[in-house]
């Protein structure tokens, strides 16, 4: 059974009609916002989008298929929209994910201290938007390895368009301004829009987190693709 785009159960107090509400309320009508709008800064895939996608690709990285031992990591429910240059939300799309295990290791043969890898952890997770654009991921929060401050990489697949990728980052870490990749984006406003806040959920006994990132894309879906 294709399980990709199944939308997991999201752990009280955030169930997912709370959570979902919640990012119905911060957009109430198309648009509304467009003028704030920043838009997404793409950037590279980088060497290590899995070289092998795993068995299981839907949006829950904590559990792979009917597994019961969870990985290694602070749960992050990781969520947001994907929107247009309007500010109209963007339905129908692919949102992946792909990011390190809790030892710094990715889902790919190339990643330094393979061996060590979270056999738990699904390292890839897909999700298709839905009329709202939203979209949403159970993951952990994002760890540094060698070379790299933390960061989430995310990819974004429309019909008719290439492949379109970025990532996302802890807000105020502080390896964040040694890390080259993101200091390559030179405008302040477009970096800061990949800063991504990762709080503690209220009275969540299991110390889970809650992160939302949205994507602005510079078009819209009528716009003819490049």
């Amino acid at each position: 059974m294709d399980t990709s785009h199944r939308l997991i159960p999201v752990p009280q107090p955030w169930t997912r009609r709370k959570f979902i509400g919640s990012m119905s309320l911060a957009f109430a009508a198309p648009g509304v916002f467009a003028g704030q709008l920043a838009l997404t800064p793409k950037q590279m895939e980088g060497p290590f989008y899995p070289d092998k996608l795993p068995l299981d690709t839907d949006n829950d990285l904590l559990i792979i298929n009917d597994g019961i031992t969870p990985a290694v990591g602070e749960v992050t429910h990781l969520s947001g929209r994907l929107l247009d240059a309007k500010g109209d939300p963007i339905r129908n799309a692919v949102v992946e994910i792909w990011q390190v295990d809790g030892h710094g290791v990715y889902l790919h043969k190339g990643s330094n201290d393979a061996e060590k890898r979270d056999a738990n952890f699904q390292g890839f997770g897909r999700f298709l938007t839905g009329s709202s654009g939203e979209y949403y991921f159970r993951t952990i929060k994002p760890v540094a390895y060698p070379g790299r401050t933390p960061h989430i990489h995310f990819a974004v697949k429309m019909r008719g368009r290439d492949k379109w990728t970025t990532q996302c980052y802890i807000k105020g870490d502080p390896r964040n301004e040694m890390d080259g990749v993101l200091r390559g984006i030179k405008d302040v406003k477009a970096r800061d829009s990949l800063m991504v806040d990762f709080a503690a959920i209220k009275d969540s006994k299991a110390g889970e987190l809650a992160a939302r990132f949205d994507i602005v894309m510079g078009f819209t879906p009528a716009d003819p693709a490049h």
